[in-house]
């Protein structure tokens, strides 16, 4: 039998400040209106079928609404939006008073200037400690655009030039993609 070692949060959350991650700020929409929050635990799952999972606080309000409609939009974020993240990350009574967006197909806020979104339903949910790991199934997915994206680093926002889009890919850039995905995990 082996004895669960005891982990420092703070220790956790600094160790692992260190892996850089994008922002996104998932959103939905029902009765009491737009919702949405700012989310780092993000990431593409599955090509076939297109899945994708971000994982929410278990107890906030705004997952309990994305839950009870069982659709969701996922934003990535510019690094020109900062200030949007702030807002969607911090809680607040109306975080859409001041923040422009347009409908998906689902119905679902698309924030403007977004560098991408994908439409979703929620196709299965998992516990995660104090956290729930959401399988969401990609129903719609929006252009992409050209300005970099907003990461999250050592507890900081920061940015990158993008790379230039001439030459094949990266490796780094194809892993969903990757012809031969048993080279992968």
């Amino acid at each position: 039998m082996t004895t669960a070692a005891v982990v420092d949060t703070k220790q956790f959350r600094r160790v692992f400040g260190h892996f850089c991650t994008g922002v996104t700020v998932i959103t939905t929409i029902d009765d009491e209106g737009p919702a949405g929050f700012a989310c780092q635990a993000f990431a593409p799952l599955s090509l076939d079928p297109p899945l994708l999972l971000f994982c929410p606080q278990a107890g906030s309000a705004t997952w309990r609404r994305i839950r009870n409609v069982g659709v969701f939009c996922v934003n990535v974020l510019a690094e020109a939006h900062r200030p949007l993240s702030r807002v969607f990350g911090a809680p607040g009574a109306d975080k859409f008073a001041d923040v422009a967006w347009t409908p998906s197909p689902a119905g679902t806020p698309i924030l403007v200037g977004a560098l991408t979104w994908a439409d979703c339903r929620v196709e299965a949910v998992h516990p995660g400690g104090d956290h729930a790991i959401v399988v969401g199934r990609v129903t719609a997915l929006g252009e992409c655009h050209d300005d970099g994206p907003l990461l999250f680093f050592k507890g900081r926002y920061c940015a990158v030039a993008p790379m230039p889009s001439t030459g094949p890919p990266e490796v780094v850039d194809t892993l969903l993609a990757w012809p031969r995905h048993t080279d992968w995990i």
